[in-house]
């Protein structure tokens, strides 16, 4: 396949005198030429804070807003590059989206604002004191109380959920298993056993043959002609049968109890 053409390097007078031809006239040939200049650029930033993520298409579409709007924003006049103008707008906008809209379960703003800085300072101590900092020293660094600094490293913990499908190592030798394989679930068989239980205990109402009917078609699990062929007799009469002993089972098994006993 072959590749684009890079877009052409340009001088800050030019870069300089697109922006000012859109923001004076809205040319959208102005625009595309810029944002196929920075695009590159918004794209190494939104790889940078996407690393490790599941969402980089979506950081980088909050890039591409970032770079509109530093477009729109942005003053020739003052002297600087635009690029030193571009990229702090465009981290701005990344992490605030990551601020309000990547956290697994809702929590307050200020937790947004102050876990990004608690998490920072962490850092910062453990390298001047090369130990893990204590609470206290992390409140009077932030200049926050005790338990603001405990608050937002508990709910730090909600920042990204872990997935399901996360390996876990369970031996020595290697093996893993995923949080999915440690959720219960309720086993079909539990129902079964409780229905067949629950028709034990009318059987007493049937006949001999009824009850090896029933036996051999609910509880054996034989089909008609199956049965018919155990017992000697014909798949009509077994069917004939089975149906008078369901009648019977139904009338002395309670409505509120009679579950899942239906004609095969």
């Amino acid at each position: 396949m072959a590749q684009l053409p890079r877009p052409m390097k340009r001088t800050k007078e030019e870069i300089d005198a697109l922006i000012l031809e859109f923001q004076e006239t809205e040319s959208s040939i102005a625009q595309t030429i810029l944002v196929e200049n920075y695009t590159a650029l918004v794209a190494s930033l939104a790889r940078k804070y996407s690393k490790g993520r599941n969402f980089h298409e979506d950081i980088m579409q909050v890039g591409m807003v970032g770079l509109l709007a530093a477009i729109r924003r942005y003053d020739p006049e003052l002297g600087k590059s635009f690029e030193s103008y571009l990229i702090p707008t465009v981290i701005g906008e990344i992490k605030r989206f990551l601020r309000d809209k990547t956290w697994s379960v809702h929590v307050p703003r200020r937790i947004k604002e102050v876990w990004p800085k608690v998490k920072t300072v962490v850092d910062e101590l453990t390298n001047q004191y090369q130990r893990s900092p204590k609470i206290q020293e992390i409140a009077a660094y932030l200049d926050i109380s005790e338990e603001e600094v405990l608050e937002a490293m508990e709910m730090g913990k909600s920042y990204q959920a872990a997935s399901v499908d996360h390996p876990i190592e369970t031996g020595s030798e290697g093996s893993t298993m995923t949080t999915l394989d440690m959720i219960g679930s309720q086993d079909a068989g539990f129902e079964k056993v409780d229905q067949r239980l629950l028709l034990e205990s009318a059987l007493h109402v049937l006949s001999e043959r009824e009850r090896e009917i029933i036996h051999c078609t609910y509880i054996a699990n034989k089909s008609q002609k199956e049965t018919g062929e155990q017992l000697g007799i014909s798949q009509m009469h077994v069917s004939r049968l089975q149906r008078k002993a369901i009648a019977k089972l139904r009338k002395a098994l309670t409505t509120d109890n009679y579950q899942g006993i239906n004609d095969r």
